[in-house]
């Protein structure tokens, strides 16, 4: 467009160096070269690609930030699973020794009350009305003893707070 206008000015018989347009394009030509010449494009180029590459770096440690985040989650995802299992492996464990220690404590009844009533049948009546008494507080005693025991030598003390909190709920959960 610019060119045309010279021609069609020159063609009209005004010589092009008397056109002002010729005048404001020269230097806006010499500033450009003289930019050129000194390096500016190259310069601008080169901060434009460090800006990017800038970004890039940025990018790139954000990224692995954020997988190192994501590797961290399931790391303690996995552990609180494993602790979860592994208390109610506990739960299920003092139960089952419990329950067997009751069965142990029934079986050991039973032989005390043949011996006994091989030796004293005079006094059935009164001896058996003692002996479940008794047999009944030592089964419920030895219970607890045995899962104190165990409790006390096979948890943790973060396991002790849970199964804490685990009956502190149960207690109220069966209260209220």
């Amino acid at each position: 467009m610019f060119m045309s206008s010279f021609i069609i000015s020159a063609a009209a018989g005004t010589p092009f160096y008397l056109d002002s347009r010729f005048w404001v394009a020269v230097p806006v030509v010499l500033f450009l070269m003289l930019v050129a010449y000194k390096g500016g494009f190259r310069a601008m180029g080169k901060a434009l690609d460090d800006r990017a590459d800038n970004i890039k770096t940025e990018l790139e440690e954000a990224r692995r930030l954020r997988e190192e985040a994501q590797t961290l989650l399931a790391s303690y995802q996995r552990k609180q699973k494993e602790a979860e299992d592994q208390a109610e492996s506990i739960v299920k464990q003092a139960r089952s020794d419990a329950e067997n220690m009751a069965a142990q404590a029934r079986r050991d009844l039973a032989e005390r009350l043949e011996r006994r009533a091989a030796q004293a049948e005079a006094k059935i009546a009164n001896a058996e009305t003692q002996a479940m008494s008794e047999v009944k507080a030592k089964a419920a005693d030895l219970a607890m003893d045995a899962a104190e025991k165990i409790l006390r030598t096979k948890l943790t003390a973060t396991d002790k707070s849970k199964l804490i909190q685990d009956g502190i709920k149960q207690m109220g959960s069966s209260l209220g």
